[in-house]
């Protein structure tokens, strides 16, 4: 782990505990594991960048598999990201652009290798109550309410992903796909593109997980919200994470495909005292 200016860069977890952190605005838990299968390095890795004690960056970056310097790419992304916003620290107003910024010269660093390295990454801007995605390729972002209502759910840049999203190809059946593991827009290559969603106000409860494809891969959205979206954070991420690896090790019937996994989740805190803030009932909430 590096920890610089109060963010860390999280790389790999060894001891099993599921890590926590917490500001005035936001609480968060966190865990990156490599393939239980294989021995060489996560290729994954993550990230919390603070801002100021209301105003954080999470992040979430997944080396490409199959490809060289997948660990290295990850990193370079996250350390260019973590860079820009540095040194935006003191322009708040500035931090849509300082992290598109960051994610534009992660790139250009990932194809400066001249290896054919690359990554997928999604990141979460976060500013007392009020939220925004940002993500190139897989690795998804899930905005979730209390009662399990979806508010947000980024689209996979992936042929299985824009699938789904048309109404093609229904999400349990995607789990199985033969060409899950493709994708089509990643860090690391000429032709990247950076989607933005929408600006989000959070509900007190909303539980908002970045989650690489060794999550989403492993275990069905309704199945990460239902662990997810109320009690412990910290014994949902660890509970989420043991049922993804248990499933990497085959269970019959269950989705199964052995990745490198890597998960943050955090909610909001204070926010009537911080933003004069309204709840807005969950069940109220059209979903995606």
């Amino acid at each position: 782990m590096i920890t610089v200016n109060g963010s860390q860069i999280l790389f790999e977890q060894t001891d099993g505990v599921t890590s926590q952190c917490r500001d005035r605005g936001w609480s968060a838990s966190f865990v990156s594991k490599r393939n239980p299968l294989k021995d060489t390095a996560n290729e994954d890795c993550l990230a919390w960048y603070r801002v100021d004690d209301t105003t954080a960056v999470f992040a979430v970056a997944d080396g490409c598999g199959g490809m060289r310097g997948g660990e290295q790419a990850s990193r370079l992304a996250l350390e260019a990201l973590g860079a820009s916003i540095d040194t935006n620290r003191d322009r708040p107003n500035r931090l849509r652009a300082a992290i598109l910024d960051g994610i534009e010269e992660a790139n250009e660093s990932i194809r400066a290798l001249r290896i054919g390295a690359a990554c997928t990454l999604a990141v979460v801007e976060y500013h007392r109550g009020t939220i925004r995605a940002y993500h190139v390729g897989d690795t998804q972002v899930l905005v979730m309410g209390v009662r399990g209502r979806i508010r947000y759910q980024s689209i996979c840049h992936s042929p299985v992903g824009f699938a789904v999203e048309a109404g093609w190809l229904q999400e349990e059946d995607a789990m199985h796909h033969e060409d899950r593991h493709l994708v089509s827009n990643v860090v690391g290559c000429d032709s990247m593109r950076i989607e933005i969603g929408p600006s989000l106000r959070l509900g007190a409860l909303d539980t908002v997980v970045i989650g690489s494809d060794g999550l989403f891969d492993n275990v069905t959205i309704p199945g990460v919200v239902d662990r997810l979206r109320k009690g412990s954070l910290q014994n949902a991420v660890g509970s989420l994470v043991d049922t993804a690896i248990a499933r990497m090790h085959g269970v019959d019937g269950e989705p199964s495909k052995p990745d490198d996994i890597s998960v943050i989740a955090f909610r909001p805190l204070n926010l009537r005292e911080l933003s004069g803030y309204e709840e807005t009932p969950d069940a109220l909430i059209k979903p995606r």
